[in-house]
Order: structure tokens, then sequence, then C-alpha cells
């Protein structure tokens, strides 16, 4: 039986997903790091061969990366060299523009390029006024502190009027004329909508991005490109002329894109893991068979591609379609880590960015060129700062909960990465501590036994549940760091708001 469901996976899931992951029309090209923010122009090369080339080409420090050894690859080099020209965008993965480790952890600070070059703390808020400046998480409660968080707006309630008719104008956008393939297509957006954690960021994003003016960038250096024109009187998008606009529609568009794709993601998902629910229901593929489940997600992308396009920004579409990118890269890390790997938490956290980070990133950094900044702009940079380790924090709370939250209150099996194989903060960290698990985790816990002497050694450890909370609290506070570059506005301090809720967060 389980063979029989090891051959469905391998002939539905994987090279479907591959296929509509690469639906999405996009010729992006990717360039390997300066140690300079001066660009280069090199030949071409693929998202995940780009680690490598970094360390060979990268000169300006002295500390390099780990060495995380062979990555996976989606597309081969001569493949995405076909694609490129001198106008594409030469993206760089953000765990190569933002700190995934602290120095203690032997984490580095990546090198300035394009990407990351634009991070000044005052040039968005000269001579205006922040109550916040310098806040920790650290001071308010549940968090060691005596501050109460309530004392900012509450994110969910700032969107939740904007954010009703979500469901129904999805569910019209996904409507397709055969009933089951849209009755599984529209099943999470229907029953177990969730609590829309990605359109509720991307909103207020987009508030927070109306509230910053765009910076003066002269020249023609494809970082300063990327801003939709903005066709409204003055040129710029205000907190006055926002709500309601075109912008305002195309942002709140790619929030149900983000929501498609995500989604998508979830039904392949639950197919090669051969999961029985999802979001306290039933798994898509429980309800209906495998092959109405690929097909669904399949859909969702495909739509979620359309509508992207029609957002008339060709810089976004190239973004985004990275981020699907990183999806499809994420599903075959986890499926092909060396024994190795398994064991380096640089490894679990690159595999946490690709499968849940990236998507939010780079929706935030679109958000802002929707709003009308170049790519490269202090306020773009930011955002997909902010998205980087608020997603990072989001995945690493989510995998201590599968730890200390019972499956009623998860919406999902408890314990369901272990069953996997798969081994995340909390376990690795306990392997640090007790090293009679490094065999076990490299082995995915295959044998009888491995499962409970790795639990055991969990429970029984002083400090590796505490040393992933304060991995979470990490990216968490990386993440205010990076709004607090943003000038004040209720928008950007529920999200300062939304960073504590996801690292205290029980479920």
């Amino acid at each position: 039986m389980n063979s029989e469901r090891r051959t469905k996976r391998g002939n539905y899931a994987v090279p479907l997903m591959i296929v509509a992951a690469f639906a999405l029309p996009t010729s992006e090209a990717f360039a390997p790091s300066q140690a300079s923010s001066r660009l280069v122009h090199t030949s071409s090369i693929n998202l995940l061969q780009m680690t490598a080339t970094l360390r060979e080409e990268s000169t300006a420090s002295s500390t390099s990366p780990k060495d995380l050894g062979a990555q996976p690859v989606v597309v081969s080099a001569a493949a995405e060299a076909l694609s490129h020209s001198e106008t594409t965008m030469k993206l760089v993965p953000s765990f190569d523009l933002f700190q995934m480790l602290s120095e203690e952890e032997g984490g580095i600070i990546p090198h300035t390029v394009a990407g990351n070059a634009m991070r000044d703390d005052t040039i968005l808020k000269v001579g205006i006024p922040d109550k916040l400046e310098g806040m920790q998480l650290k001071d308010f409660k549940g968090l060691g502190g005596k501050q109460k968080i309530e004392t900012l707006p509450d994110p969910f309630s700032m969107v939740e009027k904007e954010l009703q008719p979500f469901s129904d104008s999805i569910k019209e956008l996904v409507s397709t004329d055969q009933p089951i393939l849209s009755m599984a297509a529209k099943h999470f957006f229907e029953k177990r909508h969730g609590k829309r954690f990605r359109p509720t960021i991307i909103q207020l994003i987009a508030k927070a991005v109306a509230a910053c003016h765009p910076e003066e960038i002269e020249g023609d250096r494809w970082e300063y490109s990327g801003a939709s024109k903005i066709g409204m009187e003055g040129g710029k998008v205000t907190v006055g002329n926002h709500q309601g606009s075109d912008v305002w529609r195309k942002q709140a568009q790619l929030g149900q894109i983000v929501e498609m794709i995500h989604v998508a993601s979830l039904i392949h998902d639950d197919v090669l893991d051969e999961a029985d629910t999802r979001r306290g229901g039933e798994a898509v593929h429980k309800l209906y068979s495998n092959k109405v489940a690929v097909l669904a997600g399949d859909y969702l992308l495909a739509r979620a591609s359309v509508l992207l396009a029609r957002l008339e920004n060709t810089a976004v579409v190239q973004i985004m379609a990275t981020a699907l990118e990183s999806l499809v890269a994420g599903e075959i890390m986890q499926l092909k880590s060396s024994p190795d790997e398994l064991l380096q938490m640089e490894s679990y956290l690159r595999k946490s960015y690709y499968k849940t980070a990236s998507l939010i990133c780079y929706a935030c950094r679109s958000v802002a060129l929707l709003g009308g900044h170049a790519y490269g702009s202090t306020v773009a940079t930011a955002c997909e700062e902010f998205g980087f380790h608020m997603g990072l924090a989001f995945q690493i709370q989510d995998d201590i909960l599968d730890f200390t939250a019972a499956a009623s209150i998860l919406g999902k099996p408890a314990l369901a990465d272990m069953s996997l194989g798969l081994s995340t903060a909390p376990i690795l960290y306990a392997a640090q501590e007790f090293p009679h698990l490094r065999p076990l985790v490299k082995r995915r816990f295959k044998e009888n036994g491995d499962k409970q002497t790795a639990l055991e050694a969990l429970y029984s450890s002083d400090t590796a549940m505490d040393k992933a909370k304060d991995l979470a609290q990490f990216h968490a506070q990386k993440a205010v760091d990076a709004l607090l570059r943003l000038p004040p506005s209720e928008a950007r301090d529920a999200l300062l708001r939304l960073t504590y809720v996801v690292i205290t967060r029980k479920k």
C-alpha cells in the first residue's frame, strides 16, 4: 500500500507542480552577489547554484558562509542563460541579502549588493519623530519585559473590513465550469480559510508604503527600475489618495494572488506528504483524489499567473515568479537533502526560506514596487527584509508548536515533520547537545524507536527549546528593525505588533 501511494505521488504531484511552477511568464536571470554595490555584468546562473558562486567570487570579508553542500537544481544554468537580457532583474536570493543566524551562532552579515544596499535608518524619517524608535520585543510582556503590546494597533482589526469580501472575490476568480475542480480549488477559500495571515501582511504593507515618499534615484541601473507608473495627481501615492485607488486595487489583488499560490502549495504538499488533515479539516486529496488535488493546485497556479500578468508590472512578475520557483526548490531540497545537510541549521533555515519566507518577502517587495518605489529603494528593501525575517520567525514558531501544541489546536497532525523524517530547530538544537541524536537525524528517524528517542532527548534538554525560541525572536526583532526604517504610521505600527503575535501565538 505504501509503495502504491509513493508511485501515485511520483506520477502526479512532483512533475505537475514543477510544470505549473514555471507556467508564469518570466525571463528573470540571476547574477552573483558582489562585494560592493557596483553592478557587475556576468553570465547568468541559476538560483540554486548561487551559493557556490558567491563563495568563490566574494572577497570583501574574511568570513565565508558554511559549505551547505550541493544544492538542488531546478533549472540548468544553460536554460537560465537563454532567458537573460540587459533589462532583466538580477535578483539575489533573500538569504544572501539578509542575516540568517546571529553572529553568536556563526551567522554572517551578507555583502552589500543591489538588493540590500539602501538600508539607511533615517532617510525616510527626516524631521519625523518616531516614538517607537529602537523598539525591542524583549521589552514586552511574554518575552521578558513589562510593556503591553496592546498599545499598538491590532493588525487584523485594521484590515478586517477590507478582507471581508476577500473569500467571495477570490472564489469568483478561481471559478471554473468543471464542478469537481471548482469545488476542490475553492475548498480553502470557503470553509478553511484560516486567519489570512499573508493577505493581512500585504494590506498593511501597502498602507505603510503609502506613507513613504518615493526616493529620487537617478541612473539607468536595473535596481533603480521596477516602480509602477502612478497615474494620480502629483504622480505619487499618499495616505490621502491611496484607499480605493488603482494602486490600492492592484496591491489588494497581489494579496489574492499570494493566497492562491500559498493554497496551491498546501494542496500539493499534502499530496506529497500523504497528509490527512489541513486547517482542522480533511486535506483536499482526501476529499477528492490525488489527481483532482494536483489539478486543483495547478489550476490555482495558472489563475495566479494570469492575474499576476494583469498587474502590468514586469518587474513584479519576475519577482513573484522567482517566489514560485523558490517553493519548488524548497520541496526538492526537503526531499533530496544529504544526511550531513539534515544536521545543519543553515540548511534548515534555507529550506524554511524557500518554502515559507520567500513568498512573503517577495510579495512585500512587490507591494512597494506597485506603490511607485524602485526595486533598490530604501522602502522596497525594508519591505523585503521585513518579509524575510517575518517568514522565518513564523516558520520557526510553527516548528516549535509542532512539539508543544496538540493536533486539535494546530489544525494539522502534531509531530508531522518528524513523521516525514525532517528535523526542525528544536531537534537540531537538541542534537547539538546530545550527540547520540545525530545519526537519527541523518537517517531521517527511519528505525524503530528513533522518534521516541529524539523526543525524550528534546524534552529532557534544558536549552534546545529555549534556543529555538531565541532564534524565532532573533528573526522577529530583525523584522522590527526593518520596519522601523519606514516612517511612523498606524499600519507600520500594526505590523510591529504582528511580529510579536507571530512568536507568542499558541496555534
